[in-house]
């Protein structure tokens, strides 16, 4: 696969998460490229995304609002590095649109730190492998996102879409 994950994961620097899935690739990555849908199931219950921007080309926008279950919200803005259809997806918050540098994380917990990630979907059966890789940049940043539930967080907002996913 041409989108495959190319970048060695480094256990001291990257979180990796991989999950057979029994939606089609192409189901996976509408919910991940459509705002409407990324909306449904991107944030892990009880938290919501209220609001979405994709300008899905390199130096595009990846804009998402959070809202917290006590309703405060938080904006996160990356900016897309690589794009595959329905195979490679890869983004970082280290970037503004445009590949502008960015000054500062922003004020989520998990956006206290800059990352990368790389979504990789292979076709499987009648379903989807699928892999996010996120690539810190210090031991201290890998450390404080697997500390903040990187396995959990990440693994409830893919059932989430994974059950979109089966409704679209």
């Amino acid at each position: 696969m041409s989108g495959s994950i190319i970048h060695k994961p480094d256990p001291k620097l990257d979180l990796m998460f991989e999950r057979f899935v029994d939606v089609p690739r192409e189901l996976v990555w509408m919910a991940w490229t459509t705002p409407e849908h990324l909306k449904k199931w991107f944030t892990p219950v009880p938290w919501k995304t209220v609001d979405c921007e994709i300008e899905l080309h390199p130096g595009g926008m990846f804009r998402t609002v959070m809202r917290s279950p006590e309703g405060q919200e938080f904006p996160n803005v990356g900016c897309y590095l690589e794009i595959i259809a329905n195979e490679k997806l890869v983004w970082t918050n280290a970037l503004a649109p445009g590949y502008r540098p960015s000054h500062s994380p922003g004020t989520m917990p998990c956006d206290t730190f800059f990352f990368t990630a790389v979504i990789a979907l292979e076709p499987h059966g009648n379903g989807t492998k699928y892999t996010a890789l996120v690539i810190h940049g210090d031991e201290d940043a890998r450390k404080k996102h697997e500390e903040m539930g990187f396995y959990e967080g990440w693994g409830k907002a893919l059932d989430q879409l994974v059950a979109h996913a089966k409704n679209m």
